[in-house]
């Protein structure tokens, strides 16, 4: 498991992109998807900068201060000159910039299946009703399950995703806790993942089928075809 970011976490987005035409972007690259129902495909990455929360198992810490402030046209162009049809934004936390909206707006409206990556910490209530969201749930071993907006719940379609990474049994038990307590797998797709480094992925797939959890469990691929501290894949 890494060790915590040792940065302390921005008090607020000031800094991002206040006028909504600009945005703060740490990389923009093609890969494929590692993770969610969409692993697999080619896939355009747009990772902008900060994020309000500091897990201890965060692998993009390098997203929290370094970026480059840029027009919103000009990254959705640069989006565009890939060719590919699907694109995700992720961070950090990429709801923390207003721009945010209208990038996403944009990337719909050329007729790409937009993917955001979100915290689960900020309101997804106002993202284009065409975006994929994938929202994080904290678990307990994450140190911010505190963070969780669980108001969230209420915004979701049949289309959205839940995402839950595991460090152990005892995120394991939240968890199950969580799906069969709220429903979550009837309101969206359900995903299980593993902390890499952390949880023997087979110990959780045996977990989830001895308990016939309705949820779909996922690598983050990425990881096993580059090394895993390998940026911009």
């Amino acid at each position: 498991m890494n060790a915590p970011p040792d940065r302390p976490a921005p008090a607020a987005a000031d800094p991002y992109a206040p006028t909504g035409t600009n945005l703060v972007v740490n990389e923009v690259y093609a890969s494929v998807q590692g993770e969610s129902t969409y692993a697999g495909l080619p896939c355009v990455f747009v990772r902008l900068t900060g994020c309000n929360l500091r897990c201890v198992w965060c692998d993009t810490a390098h997203a929290f201060h370094e970026g480059d402030r840029r027009t919103v046209d000009g990254v959705a162009q640069q989006v565009l000159g890939f060719g590919l049809p699907l694109v995700e934004i992720t961070g950090g936390e990429p709801l923390l910039q207003p721009g945010v909206h209208r990038l996403m707006a944009m990337l719909a409206d050329a007729g790409l299946t937009v993917l955001l990556e979100t915290s689960g910490s900020l309101d997804i209530a106002r993202v284009d009703p065409r975006v994929v969201r994938i929202v994080d749930v904290k678990c307990p071993g994450s140190g911010e399950a505190e963070k969780n907006r669980w108001e969230n719940l209420a915004q979701l379609r049949p289309r959205d995703e839940l995402k839950f990474v595991i460090a152990g049994r005892e995120d394991y038990e939240w968890a199950c806790a969580q799906v069969r307590e709220r429903g979550l797998a009837e309101r969206a797709t359900v995903l299980f993942g593993p902390v890499w480094g952390a949880l023997e992925p087979r110990r959780l797939v045996e977990w989830i089928l001895a308990d016939r959890l309705p949820v779909r469990f996922q690598l983050q691929q990425h990881k096993y075809v580059w090394p895993p501290e390998t940026r911009g894949v």
